[in-house]
């Protein structure tokens, strides 16, 4: 089973050519490898798996998911 997770983009930089940027997950900071989005910018929302971003969501697609989350509607 995989999970991932839809975090904010809050910065982006890049570490030994790897672009990567620091993800707000609901007031969870992790660092996140954002080789898999290169269009990813600040301020966009990403689906997050094993700490690589794997794809860019928009906002209302994020909000509901998050919101789906934190009412255990999905697993």
């Amino acid at each position: 089973m995989c999970l991932a997770f839809p975090g904010k983009i809050l910065s982006i930089r890049h570490d030994a050519d790897l672009p990567m940027g620091e993800v707000d997950f609901s007031g969870v900071k992790k660092t996140v490898c954002l080789a898999y989005t290169p269009d990813a910018q600040i301020g966009d929302y990403v689906i997050v798996h094993v700490g690589f971003a794997i794809s860019i969501l928009n906002e209302k697609a994020a909000l509901d998911l998050l919101e789906q989350m934190a009412h255990h509607e999905i697993c």
